[in-house]
């Protein structure tokens, strides 16, 4: 009996290093990339945006043989707009064994993840997070968007010497950092090209009601209002605006993307007067974004968005960096990062010390119900 209890437990210990020997095989076989969006929550439409394309872009990569000879596992988590549920998140993810992150979406969360991530060292790209102190946190994160004051700076340099408007309104939210960022940014920029700040009106976060503001602006007859918000609230702020008969052009950052969804057919010609910066345009012929944007609509059965378009690039350029680094070493990666130099569908992606991207931004209108591309557009 001692004898066949002996061989029982030989047994049972060779099944499970078979187990585990196996387990090890299959890990070995993919590399781990988390990812973080807000999937439900109020800003659910920017974090499906950019997830969705992220998981196109993984299954670009796989089809073409995957990084160092090794299929991309993407793993992701909704952190539902939440900055609390965002590190929980993130910690599962670093608990699953992940080597690199794309994510988050938002400004908040972003900043939230990249201090735990910094902590880790792990190599980090944002698609999306703007404020421009996400990427000071730790030479392990990078950024594929435009940050805040850089979008506000340069929509002050449009408005001035493309619009040739002297004078300027401000309306934005006082509590969120995106908003008021870019806000401060314009008035700065705005003053140094010697517009005239005739008001500068700020609301608490989910208000619904601007009409306030939008009475102190009338009265200051400016000759356009930065607008820098999110889409709910760009659409909101425009037909008030119409419907006090503000006729000032209205300006606004790449919040405003997706705002045709959120506002009434009806009132679309609220938007006529209206610009912003976006990432890249839909009219482009590059063949390669018409494919992305093709294959999007397909896959998805909506319209993709800018989010989409940068998702799509952040983890392309993550990829890349691996493969370049040859390894999943996390400072390998991050030194690979540090030298991107990737032509994708935003145009032509290099970073500078602060790891933000170097490009041009599409300044886009509005006509006939959609999006219009007005030109490529920099402050140099």
């Amino acid at each position: 009996m001692k004898k066949m209890r002996i061989v029982s437990l030989l047994l049972v210990a060779i099944m499970l290093m078979g187990i585990f020997a196996g387990c090890k095989t299959k890990e070995s076989d993919t590399i781990k990339i988390g990812g973080l969006a807000p999937l439900t929550g109020d800003v659910a439409n920017y974090g499906k945006a950019v997830n969705n394309a992220v998981l196109m872009a993984v299954k670009d990569i796989n089809e073409k043989g995957g990084i160092l000879g090794k299929q991309i596992e993407y793993i992701y988590e909704d952190e539902k707009g939440d900055p609390t549920e965002a590190v929980n998140a993130y910690n599962k993810l670093v608990e699953e064994g992940i080597v690199a992150l794309v994510g988050d979406v938002t400004s908040k969360p972003t900043k939230a993840v990249a201090l735990k991530a910094k902590e880790d060292n792990m190599p980090m790209i944002t698609a999306s997070g703007t404020e421009e102190s996400i990427t000071l946190v730790g030479n392990n994160v990078f950024r594929t968007c435009f940050i805040d004051p850089y979008q506000g700076q340069l929509m002050a340099s449009y408005a001035s010497k493309k619009l040739n408007a002297k004078t300027a309104a401000i309306i934005y939210d006082t509590g969120d950092p995106y908003s008021t960022g870019i806000a401060d940014a314009f008035e700065t920029a705005a003053k140094s090209f010697g517009m005239t700040i005739t008001n500068k009106e700020g609301y608490t976060t989910k208000s619904t009601d601007f009409n306030t503001q939008l009475t102190k602006i009338k009265t200051s007859n400016p000759e356009v209002i930065m607008v820098p918000v999110y889409y709910s609230d760009v659409a909101l702020i425009a037909v008030q605006a119409k419907n006090h008969g503000i006729t000032a052009k209205l300006l606004g950052a790449d919040g405003w993307d997706s705002v045709l969804d959120k506002i009434d057919k009806s009132d679309v010609d609220a938007l006529a007067n209206g610009y912003f910066c976006s990432q890249y345009s839909d009219t482009s012929t590059d063949p390669n974004l018409q494919n992305f944007l093709k294959e999007y609509k397909e896959t998805y059965e909506i319209e993709p968005n800018m989010f989409s378009v940068l998702g799509y690039d952040s983890m392309q350029i993550m990829a890349a960096a691996i493969e370049k680094a040859g390894s999943t070493d996390a400072d390998k990666i991050i030194d690979a990062l540090k030298s991107t130099d990737y032509a994708g569908l935003t145009g032509t992606t290099t970073f500078d010390g602060n790891r933000n991207p170097i490009r041009q931004a599409f300044i886009t209108s509005f006509e006939d119900n959609k999006y219009k591309f007005v030109e490529l557009y920099s402050m140099s």
